[in-house]
């Protein structure tokens, strides 16, 4: 893992992908506290200091062009960065989790033609706003599509060619022409002007490789690939796989025309003609229609259009056959210095609010630390109990949910329901569903936590006045001001004599009385 911090800020943490253009490295944004994608520009691109302030210049102009294209597609490009030596070029982009499109191509196992279509109609509708612009992308290729982990189509390095294009040859510093060979039209190998038909070109070199697993053209140089681009005919579809639609090869067939103006007159048509070949809205795909496994479902967005996120799934606790009991146990030395090690790292990151990296530093040993001692062991609870509280800060809710969750059922079968555990878990839990929106759900659950407190504890301990000033502040919000009333008067009694009419938390119960009584009350005079 590279020690280094790119214009005091961005964090490189893990290679993601090795390119001709560049290499992307997962990133830590240290001052928004967030995860980003940064692309490193080939020093090779970068051969004087010139150079690297046209491509600084040119950076800016085509950032602004491209920050135009208004399509979640389009993954947003956040900073650009020159190093101190003026070699390099950092681009810090929006990071998209997902597999490339050049994972799902497999030459003996080529795309069922519904998953094929869904990519090939998402890009197009990418490309519909990018050339309204306009904007050309120039190096469409299965490199430069991502498939996010929802089937979502996510088209990256828009504007890069044009960034690392010089005006006078239109050839990059390395001498090559700008685009993929496999996938450059005939007018970018002559070095003539780029028009949105040259992305159309690409989409049809992309979509032939998704229907039949293999590039459109096989050279033994780049110089003779490029050439048959320009002189020869592509095989149609319907030689190398039968049963693709007439109706789609002709497309594709058109689309891979050598001049410009003979393919479609815009994307848009290019979309229409897709249709047919796209499944409809509730329609399960047909036996056989599985694409490769362990990679997205692009077609999701055409079966299920504007569904919610999905349920998240509940976590299946294990039914061990005697009463488990939490217990200490023995830590290998090194294990043990790891843990101590990622507490220290972590609470300092929490110390700056750096809420997602200081989660996961934890998840990084929360793994190996399972396997050598087990996934219920005292030390990997505590653990996983500190992520899920950094998550809680950090206002990741929806990923603290179901880890307070399983850690509720874990704590409740190991010490007992009634233990400090399971109900700081399950109250934990609870102010997740609230801040999610789950109100009536998350009331339920605190008024639960809130009888055993107070069956173990009483009505004034700690744990207790804060569960009822949550359940008094979650009625309100229900708008049940009367029941609010029942609960917050009685707690604010309580607090002055625990704590003092002068404790914050006395002050604001009896600042939130007022209103509900002058609420109540109504308007006077």
């Amino acid at each position: 893992m590279p020690q280094q911090r790119i214009a005091g800020r961005y964090e490189l943490l893990e290679e993601l992908s090795h390119g001709g253009m560049g290499d992307v490295w997962r990133g830590y944004d240290s001052v928004l506290d967030r995860p980003v994608a940064v692309k490193l520009i080939r020093s090779q691109a970068v051969t004087s200091p010139q150079i690297a302030d046209e491509l600084g210049k040119r950076f800016r102009r085509e950032a602004r062009i491209t920050a135009r294209i208004q399509h979640p597609g389009v993954p947003q490009v956040y900073d650009a960065v020159l190093d101190d030596t003026h070699e390099h070029l950092f681009l810090v982009m929006e990071l998209v989790e997902g597999a490339l499109l050049s994972a799902y191509v497999d030459q003996a196992r080529p795309l069922p033609v519904s998953w094929a279509v869904a990519v090939a109609a998402q890009v197009a509708t990418v490309l519909s706003h990018a050339h309204e612009v306009p904007v050309i992308h120039r190096d469409l290729k299965p490199g430069n599509v991502l498939v996010a982990r929802d089937g979502t189509v996510k088209v990256l390095d828009f504007g890069i060619a044009a960034i690392l294009r010089t005006d006078a040859t239109k050839l990059t510093a390395t001498g090559s022409p700008i685009g993929t060979s496999q996938y450059m039209a005939p007018e970018q190998v002559r070095g003539g002007r780029v028009t949105p038909q040259t992305d159309l070109y690409a989409l049809g070199c992309v979509l032939h490789e998704m229907l039949t697993g293999q590039v459109l053209f096989h050279a033994d140089s780049e110089l003779a690939l490029m050439y048959q681009h320009v002189t020869k005919d592509p095989t149609p579809l319907r030689h190398l796989r039968p049963e693709v639609p007439a109706a789609l090869e002709e497309l594709v067939l058109h689309l891979l025309r050598k001049t410009q103006e003979s393919r479609p007159s815009d994307v848009q048509e290019v979309y229409e003609r897709l249709l047919p070949f796209l499944p409809r809205a509730g329609q399960e795909p047909a036996p056989g229609e599985r694409g490769p496994a362990g990679v997205p479902d692009p077609t999701g967005l055409f079966r299920h259009p504007y569904a919610p996120r999905s349920r998240p799934r509940p976590a299946v606790a294990p039914t061990p056959s005697v009463k488990p009991v939490l217990a200490a146990i023995p830590v290998p030395e090194e294990l043990r210095a790891d843990i101590k090690e990622a507490y220290a790292h972590s609470g300092a990151l929490l110390e700056e609010e750096r809420f997602a990296q200081a989660a996961e530093v934890l998840s990084e040993i929360i793994e190996p630390a399972a396997r050598a001692l087990g996934a219920e062991s005292r030390q990997v609870l505590e653990l996983r109990t500190q992520r899920a509280a950094i998550r809680l800060l950090g206002g990741d809710y929806r990923a603290a949910l179901p880890e307070f969750t399983a850690l509720a059922d874990a704590y409740g079968r190991i010490t007992g329901p009634t233990s400090d555990q399971a109900r700081a878990c399950c109250a934990q839990a609870a102010r997740c569903r609230a801040e999610l929106g789950q109100v009536t759900e998350a009331l339920t659950a605190l008024e639960s936590v809130l009888a055993i407190v107070r069956s173990v504890d009483g009505d004034v301990s700690e744990e207790a006045i804060e569960l009822r000033r949550d359940i008094g502040m979650l009625l309100l919000a229900q708008g049940r001001a009367v029941d609010a009333l029942d609960v917050l008067e009685p707690l604010h009694a309580d607090l002055n004599v625990v704590y003092g009419p002068a404790d914050e938390l006395t002050a604001e119960v009896a600042e939130v009385l007022a209103l509900i009584r002058l609420d109540l009350d109504g308007p006077t005079g």
